[in-house]
């Protein structure tokens, strides 16, 4: 009888413990060209496709609100951002349309950004780049389009967004 109360807990742990979803928080940094330290926060989540397909268009969204912190100022084509953190974000501008956009400073869960903040980035959604699993953030080398240039990606499901930072 004891035996079958050890196991049947030990089987509930166990299960709990293979079901359990962790989420932690992440930092990736890097030099831009011109020295600037670029610095990205964020929690991990799940990639939901069904939350992005609901999200309204036009609307700035931020999966558990992750930030990009700039040491220096950088010349992103004809927009100047200044040192600071930066909300990162997306617009959906169709069904199968994203721009990868930041807002100055940090939003808080729930906050409503005001639309004429936030900063589009000249971007480039792929859908053939495979998927991940949870929202991956980094800065990496640019190609195509953005060759010679820093680029702050995000990937979410089968979702690829790409946006010039130099």
């Amino acid at each position: 009888m004891k035996s079958t109360i050890a196991l049947t807990i030990f089987a509930a742990v166990a299960a709990g413990t293979a079901l359990a979803h962790p989420h932690f928080n992440k930092t990736v940094t890097a030099s831009l060209p011109g020295g600037v330290e670029a610095k990205i926060t964020y929690n991990t989540t799940p990639a939901n496709e069904g939350r992005a397909a609901s999200a309204a268009v036009g609307q700035f969204v931020t999966p558990r609100g992750p930030v990009l912190e700039l040491s220096g100022d950088v010349e992103v084509g004809d927009v100047s951002l200044v040192a600071g953190q930066y909300t990162i974000g997306v617009i959906k501008n169709a069904e199968d349309d994203w721009t990868l956009a930041l807002y100055p400073g940090r939003l808080g869960r729930g906050d409503t950004p005001d639309a004429a903040k936030v900063i589009r980035l000249d971007s480039v959604l792929s859908k053939d780049k495979g998927s991940a699993g949870h929202m991956l953030l980094d800065i990496t080398p640019g190609d195509g389009k953005f060759e010679g240039k820093a680029v702050l990606t995000l990937r979410f499901g089968s979702l690829h967004l790409a946006g010039a930072l130099s």
